[in-house]
């Protein structure tokens, strides 16, 4: 699918292509709500990627000169964001975050090992798909096996999830998570997940806490203008290492989203207690198998039949 929004300089777009980029806008929020399943992947299958960062980076130069104490460069760079594509883009994300949040977080509260066990297909699959954009080397193969190890011995001394995060934990989750957006392959809330914030962001955006949404939406800012650059030319430079090391990761944290004993770490909104954790453990019963396992199987195929399709149309 190939986007059709207009850039700068011509007509406004019509009311289809605007309802268009709504819907796309909507699969990248969605995707973005859901642990192991990348926005910035939604953005590659859809035809949108390469304009996305194209207006990421447009726009975090804007950002650098008003810091800078230039106004004018500013606004300057300001008109070359393409705004037509970026506006109703976001108001989708948005609106789909907004929507999803609570039914996400009702069901890690409710159903834990179940969803660990639909996150963890959806991991396993994204990293199925990410390997393949590697040239495997030797040194890739240790570097990524290197950071599996260090991460999956790591997240064993992983505390509770963090019930009350202060403003600035909600500012460094918001700047972490962002980077998904221009990293396809890993989810920023998978990235919160590891860094034990999911719960506590899901809730923020539940239950409309404005001021920690302030925070955590000035640090994705801070962070989007900071990294988007950066990582970008890591991706141009040394695209299969950053994505080797990316695999790495995603197979060592894979120990979060075990489903047994107690599923994914949540914090319930009723108690301040934390379900699930880091612990490695198996069902009780032979029932308690079979939901996590189908689901993991669903969320694997899913992806996959998601990255097939993507493959097809580029």
């Amino acid at each position: 699918m190939t986007d059709t929004v207009p850039h700068r300089g011509q007509a406004r777009p019509g009311t289809r292509t605007l309802l268009a980029q709504l819907g796309r806008g909507a699969c990248m929020g969605a995707a973005d709500v859901v642990p192991g399943v990348s926005g910035g992947t939604l953005a590659l299958l859809l035809g949108v990627y390469d304009r996305l960062l194209a207006a990421i980076r447009s726009g975090s130069r804007a950002l650098g000169r008003f810091i800078r104490g230039d106004p004018r460069g500013g606004l300057r760079r300001l008109g070359e964001v393409d705004w037509w594509f970026l506006v109703p883009l976001l108001v989708g994300l948005l609106a789909a975050v907004v929507l999803l949040a609570g039914v996400i977080e009702g069901a890690l509260i409710d159903h834990p090992e179940p969803m660990a066990g639909l996150f963890l297909g959806l991991v396993v699959a994204s990293v199925l798909v990410t390997r393949r954009d590697v040239a495997w080397t030797k040194r890739r193969l240790g570097g990524a096996a290197l950071v599996s190890i260090v991460v999956f011995a790591g997240l064993g001394y992983q505390g509770a999830p963090i019930a009350d995060p202060s403003a600035l934990m909600l500012l460094a989750s918001g700047a972490v998570a962002v980077c998904a957006m221009v990293l396809p392959g890993i989810s920023g809330s998978f990235l919160l997940l590891i860094l034990g914030m999911y719960s506590a962001v899901i809730g923020v955006v539940d239950e409309r806490l404005l001021l920690d949404a302030a925070v955590f939406g000035a640090g994705a800012i801070v962070g989007l203008a900071s990294f988007s650059s950066l990582l970008a030319g890591l991706l141009e430079r040394r695209h299969d290492d950053v994505l080797a090391l990316m695999v790495g990761l995603m197979v060592g944290s894979l120990r979060v989203l075990w489903p047994w004993p107690h599923g994914v770490g949540v914090v319930s909104r009723h108690a301040e207690e934390a379900v699930g954790g880091a612990d490695l453990g198996w069902p009780d019963a032979v029932g308690g198998l079979v939901a996590p396992t189908a689901l993991a199987v669903a969320a694997v195929v899913v992806v996959l039949g998601v990255d097939r399709l993507s493959r097809s149309r580029s």
